[in-house]
């Protein structure tokens, strides 16, 4: 009976280490310059905030998880992670940098311009986002 306990032990983490092998780190992004300069209009500030975490946990924690470690529940079935907001390599980038990447999307990160609309809210986003922190 030890060693049948110990086999599915061994047989649930080699099932859940198989997904994280198969999941890839996404490629370079090609960002125009236009977005690179790109400015946030918005004031970072509480109330652009709250917002921001609103939209969040509506359309991006599937995903990216609750506290932006990109390990939402939907996470794991993509193929490429959907990256770590807390990193320093994520907060070196320009809003312009983040607001392309998250409104305007690629390959398995969808384009959000239609399903959140408004200009505010897009970038009361990068507002919350930029709160994730190690």
């Amino acid at each position: 009976m030890k060693t049948f306990k110990i086999f599915i032990l061994v047989a649930i983490a080699l099932f859940a280490f198989s997904f994280t092998v198969q999941q890839k780190k996404a490629g370079p992004w090609e960002i125009p310059a236009e977005y690179k300069k790109m400015e946030n209009p918005l004031a970072n500030d509480k109330a652009s905030i709250n917002k921001g975490k609103m939209v969040y946990m509506k359309h991006c924690r599937s995903c990216h998880g609750n506290t932006g470690l990109g390990d939402g529940p939907k996470a794991a079935r993509l193929k490429t992670f959907p990256g770590d907001f807390t990193s320093a390599e994520f907060h070196a980038q320009s809003d312009g940098e983040l607001y392309y990447k998250s409104i305007i999307g690629r390959d398995e990160m969808p384009n959000y311009e239609k399903k959140i609309p408004s200009k505010k809210d897009q970038w009361a986003v990068i507002n919350y986002m930029r709160t994730f922190k190690k």
